[in-house]
């Protein structure tokens, strides 16, 4: 019985562990008011963070009029996207950075969607079944995920609002998490 009770309380450990692994570390809102939006500057800009601090993080959330965008910084270039994945809403904050085809892509943690931090592209691998030996190639499936322009003026890192004239895949999850934020991120 004893030996019953030590397994139970090792598997129930392991699951607490493994939950605790799962959901990683929060991502830090430094900017978020209780309206839900960060500072905004005269010239329209959104003030993000300083420089050196998103530089050491390496990403950072925030929002933008109620809408999350994460901000990465990678090989020296600062990228800013919608922090919902086009496809189902996955927390791109989360995700891993590769490098496709030359192009540096975050990919949803959730179902492996790669998306270029340059153009906000969707790509994926296909083949060619009329060429004689098909071989899987990048390809793109258009532009699926909103960018932001970033902007650094004096250490510290701005967004443009985005352009809501002109729509992207990854409005509709923008929209439907606008306010849940890391609430709204488990799944």
């Amino acid at each position: 019985m004893l030996d019953l009770i030590i397994l139970s309380l090792h598997y129930f450990i392991c699951f607490l562990i493994s939950v605790a692994i799962w959901r990683g570390p929060k991502d830090v809102d430094l900017h978020s008011s209780d309206t839900g939006g960060a500072a905004m500057e005269p010239d329209g800009l959104v003030f993000i963070g300083k420089e050196e601090d998103i530089k050491k993080s390496q990403r950072i959330t925030a929002k933008v009029d109620g809408r999350e965008i994460v901000v990465f910084y990678h090989e020296g270039k600062f990228h800013a996207l919608d922090s919902r994945c086009y496809h189902e809403g996955g927390p791109l904050c989360r995700g891993e950075i590769e490098d496709i085809d030359g192009q540096a892509c975050i990919v949803c943690p959730w179902h492996k969607f790669k998306i270029t931090l340059e153009t906000g592209e969707g790509l994926y691998e296909g083949i060619n079944p009329l060429e004689p030996s098909p071989t899987p190639k990048w390809q793109s499936k258009g532009v699926k995920q909103r960018i932001h322009k970033v902007t650094i003026d004096n250490g510290n890192v701005y967004v443009s609002p985005p352009d809501l004239s002109v729509s992207f895949d990854s409005d509709y999850f923008a929209d439907k998490y606008k306010n849940g934020g890391e609430l709204a991120m488990g799944k």
